[in-house]
């Protein structure tokens, strides 16, 4: 059975020229950086300033980057780092070696990516071949209607046991690996010049509104306004959305 490490999770990088993003909760682990200058991440009493910021997923916080705009880098699949020590409730500045590697991550360098994964890795369950596949099928497919009964199947494992193996292995549950791979297909339809509406249907959201509101509550930005820092940015290497 391969390990989980093994899978060849998504990571996406965007870039948007904003001042900052409203409170929001990152589905996955993040790293951020400023494309001309220092960002920082607050929340819950808490204030991480730096170039490169790592930021944990699930923890409501929201960034500030006057006259810097962001990078963003999401790490599909990837376990806090610190859970164990406890360490970084909200983010951790990146410095030194780790935060060069992260921006050369950042810019689209796939070396670097796998390099980054493998420094900020943590010990995974065995994923069994069967869920390996669901996986790159749920990723690949925004439009998938898989039910939690067909995972089950799939894996012949019981609804509950599935259910848990997927989020150990993944870092979410069944139905928010889903709904962020649709959100994931539609910043990247909008980016290319899809309007949103078309975009939002692609992804197997009800309406513009379901996107709409996903959309903030990941990103702490709507569409319409990431579209407009989407126009402004102009990061050297950066991908936009």
């Amino acid at each position: 059975m391969p390990a989980a490490g093994r899978l060849s999770f998504a990571t996406s990088v965007f870039s948007v020229d904003v001042d900052g993003v409203a409170a929001h909760c990152n589905p996955v682990v993040c790293v951020i950086s400023g494309i001309r200058g220092a960002v920082s991440v607050i929340g819950g009493g808490e204030r991480v300033t730096g170039d490169v910021v790592l930021i944990r997923p699930g923890v409501e916080h929201r960034v500030e980057c006057r006259g810097s705009g962001i990078n963003a880098m999401y790490l599909d699949g990837l376990a806090w780092p610190l859970a164990r020590t406890g360490g970084a409730p909200l983010a951790q500045r990146l410095s030194g070696g780790l935060g060069d590697l992260a921006l050369a991550a950042i810019f689209q360098k796939g070396e670097a990516q796998d390099e980054l994964r493998r420094r900020l890795a943590v010990d995974a369950p065995a994923c069994p071949q069967s869920l390996a596949t669901v996986i790159e099928e749920l990723a690949s497919d925004p439009m998938a209607r898989m039910s939690q009964l067909e995972l089950s199947n799939r894996l012949q494992m019981e609804r509950t046991a599935a259910l848990r193996l997927f989020k150990a292995v993944t870092g979410q549950t069944f139905r928010g690996f889903k709904q962020w791979s649709g959100l994931q297909h539609a910043a990247r339809q909008i980016a290319a010049g899809e309007l949103v509406r078309t975009a939002a249907l692609d992804a197997g959201f009800a309406d513009t509104a379901h996107l709409t509101r996903t959309f903030r509550l990941s990103f702490g930005l709507t569409p319409s306004e990431a579209i407009r820092g989407l126009a402004k940015a102009a990061p050297s290497g950066g991908s936009g959305f």
